[in-house]
């Protein structure tokens, strides 16, 4: 059965006339992937060069750039692939493989956002011992467990799902995302509550943690001076929209399942098109913007090139 599995191809089937439109498509998805290259790698490439930005909160926003363009890059070459293509199939085992990659980067982005709470909570509540607890170590450990995690969690998921027998080879989708479970022949239960505690514990714990910690800073900032207020509103506000519009992309995922089989297939690609389109590009221009620092060391990058 595995073998046989590992030779099937799966269809993809959303596109909507990609014979019509293929150039078009892969001017649009080519400008996109370059902007999202280009826009967080320069962020990244700032965070590196300077010192002055070689601390946790930037060090954590540099990592959670790079995951961005990790994500984008499980998605857009493959699409840009397909929009050329003559037939737009992916195999089993790589369609699961994508699969495991795009979740993997999806939980390590809630995992270093509550991270960067964290570190947050320390610098506004506890100043005088955040040179103690954010450590090189502490930030170390963070990193690796923000992908480590995920990473093993989903990588039972994907197996599970990657060992259940097909009845249907034609995925409505660009993507191989949680769609593939509509292929199965029966719904498996175990599956399903895997799934469910996979999510819990990469998505709905860190966003509670996040919120609470948040709230807390908030909080405690409202009842100090002017310029505790003024460090929180500076530096929380930023990591606050991220979390917002991952939020956002993270339901965008789920409707399009659910409502894959009540809407029509120009919808479902405009649908799935918000979940691989604005995140990527959201994150740089809004550390871009908001923060301080990396703005300041931002426009000195675009007046050197002028």
């Amino acid at each position: 059965m595995e073998n046989k599995l590992n030779l099937t191809y799966i269809t993809l089937n959303g596109y909507v006339e990609v014979e019509k439109y293929r150039y078009v498509y892969f001017v649009i998805i080519f400008t996109i992937y370059a902007l999202v290259i280009f826009s967080n790698s320069t962020i990244v490439y700032l965070i590196v060069i300077h010192q002055s930005l070689h601390e946790p909160m930037y060090i954590f926003i540099a990592a959670l750039l790079i995951n961005s363009i990790f994500c984008s890059t499980t998605i857009y070459p493959k699409l840009l692939f397909d929009v050329l293509s003559e037939k737009q199939i992916i195999s089993h085992t790589m369609c699961h493989f994508q699969f495991f990659l795009f979740y993997t980067s999806g939980g390590s982005q809630f995992l270093l956002l509550a991270a960067m709470a964290y570190d947050r909570y320390v610098s506004i509540c506890k100043p005088l011992k955040y040179p103690v607890i954010m450590k090189k170590t502490t930030i170390s450990v963070f990193l690796v467990l923000a992908w480590l995690v995920p990473a093993c969690q989903v990588a039972g998921t994907s197996s599970l799902s990657a060992t259940r027998r097909m009845c249907n080879f034609t995925l409505r989708g660009i993507f191989c995302n949680n769609s593939v479970y509509k292929l199965h022949c029966v719904s498996s239960r175990v599956l399903a509550i895997y799934g469910v505690i996979v999510l819990l514990n990469v998505a709905f714990f860190p966003m509670l943690y996040i919120v609470f910690t948040y709230t807390r800073i908030l909080i405690i900032s409202y009842h100090s001076c002017r310029e505790v207020k003024k460090k929180a509103a500076q530096t929380c506000l930023p990591h606050l929209l991220v979390l917002f519009n991952y939020s956002l992309f993270c339901a965008y995922d789920i409707i399009v399942l659910r409502l894959e089989s009540d809407i029509s297939q120009t919808v479902g690609l405009i649908m799935t098109l918000q979940v691989v389109l604005y995140h990527p590009l959201f994150n740089p221009i809004i550390y871009g913007l908001k923060m301080k620092e990396i703005s300041k060391h931002l426009k000195r990058l675009f007046h050197q090139v002028k």
